[in-house]
């Protein structure tokens, strides 16, 4: 198994792309069920949830093309082709690998009649139920039946448009929702739908393939349903939540790193605690540029859907203010088990006390180096940001979690002069 091997201490320098959106990409793959015309995605990152996304759909029959990928290049073009589905059928092997599996659920019943999908279950930063995604579909017509550990969905007349009032904000409820209702006869309203750039993205992708949406980036979605959709040409959004964790690591090292490709509008709250806590973040023709005024300063925030300081960003930040001069007070509100990163920095030498969701983070002159295990994507990501600035070297385990999300992390990274490399735990 692999581990990250950190000596920190060095200060980054230069420009790194930022990738295709992850958060983005797992949505729009699974649009290309909804056509038997090809879609290409253009700028689709480099990840394993992407390469399990694209095993789901090999499944479920669709083709996969990769246009001329070198293996330096970051980011690819590929064209998916659903031009006969031969399953209905997201196998429980898949889902249990990666939760955004089960997006697949409305394009199929849309175009198919029929969506049979494992039921995920919970996962390590907590709970995560799809009975928002049922209720969704059940609305649109769709009737839901459980069974063995799986959820069949039927429509064998086809969907219809329907008014969804979300009670809370559900970013795969609403993506669901989104892509069932594009085929369904007539209008659909989601009322409290999730605004997260990577919907609003979604939803241009669609319009790309001939859907009817008004309402993208707001609350309130309507769309009306049409016959059928054909196939377009897309480029994935750039990552905001990588584009945040590459300014958490220059600032935590006082370093100056543009961001190629990165862009302030679909940062949000991510930007203002950054500037807030002593980052400076400014727009140069390429990107955005992050470097450090001074020490880092205290804040208080909480996690809460867009426009709102994104939860996967919160591990993130907690590294960062662990060298901040007084005491950040951060409370997790998404999910109830996303404190997990805490003991970790807690064996470099951080001061962080968690009590309920809340944890209050009192900045300490350094921290040193030591062996830490990531338990999460964005945990995992905390924990490389503390190595670059910890005295010492820090061995980050199982980084499994970090491929899931982030396209070759370490090249960026020594790119910027970090002394940073992938090695065996064998080693």
């Amino acid at each position: 198994m692999d581990q990250i091997r950190i000596r920190g201490g060095r200060r980054l320098s230069g420009r790194i792309p930022i990738s295709g959106a992850k958060n983005a990409a797992l949505a729009l793959m699974p649009a290309a069920l909804l056509t038997d015309e090809p879609l290409t995605l253009r700028n689709l990152p480099r990840l394993a949830d992407v390469d399990t996304c694209s095993h789901l759909l090999n499944q479920l029959g669709v083709s996969t093309h990769v246009h001329g990928a070198r293996p330096d290049d970051f980011g690819r073009v590929v064209t998916l082709r659903a031009g006969r589905i031969t399953s209905t059928t997201a196998a429980y092997d898949i889902v249990r690998k990666m939760r955004a599996s089960v997006l697949v659920m409305g394009p199929l019943l849309a175009r198919e009649g029929e969506a049979i999908v494992s039921r995920p279950g919970g996962c390590a930063i907590g709970n995560r139920p799809i009975d928002l995604h049922l209720k969704a579909l059940e609305a649109l017509g769709a009737r839901i039946e459980l069974e063995g550990g799986y959820v069949r969905a039927r429509a064998p007349q086809g969907l219809r448009g329907a008014r969804i009032v979300f009670p809370s904000v559900s970013v795969g409820a609403t993506e669901n929702a989104l892509m069932a209702a594009v085929l369904a006869k007539g209008t659909t309203v989601i009322e409290n739908a999730a605004r997260e750039p990577e919907i609003a993205d979604l939803a241009r992708c669609l319009v790309a393939m001939g859907a009817r949406i008004s309402g993208i980036g707001t609350e309130r979605l309507e769309i009306e349903g049409v016959g059928r959709l054909h196939g377009a040409t897309f480029r994935v959004m750039p990552d905001r939540i990588e584009t945040g964790s590459y300014a958490c690591a220059a600032a935590i090292t006082g370093g100056e790193v543009e961001l190629v490709g990165a862009e302030r509008a679909s940062l949000g709250a991510t930007l203002t605690v950054l500037e807030e806590g002593g980052v400076v973040v400014a727009d140069t023709p390429d990107g955005l540029k992050v470097t450090r005024a001074d020490g880092l300063r205290p804040v208080t925030v909480a996690t809460a859907p867009y426009p709102g300081f994104p939860t996967d960003m919160q591990a993130q930040l907690m590294a960062l203010m662990t060298l901040a001069e007084g005491a950040s007070l951060i409370t997790e509100t998404i999910f109830e088990n996303r404190f997990m990163h805490v003991p970790e920095l807690v064996r470099m030498g951080a001061d962080i006390t968690v009590k309920g969701r809340s944890a209050m983070v009192r900045g300490v002159d350094r921290l040193m180096g030591a062996p830490v295990m990531a338990t999460d994507l964005r945990a995992s990501m905390s924990l490389v940001i503390a190595g670059l600035a910890a005295r010492g070297e820090t061995v980050v385990r199982r980084v499994y979690h970090l491929d899931r999300g982030y396209e070759r992390l370490e090249e960026k990274l020594q790119a910027l002069g970090a002394d940073i490399e992938r090695t065996s735990e064998d080693d």
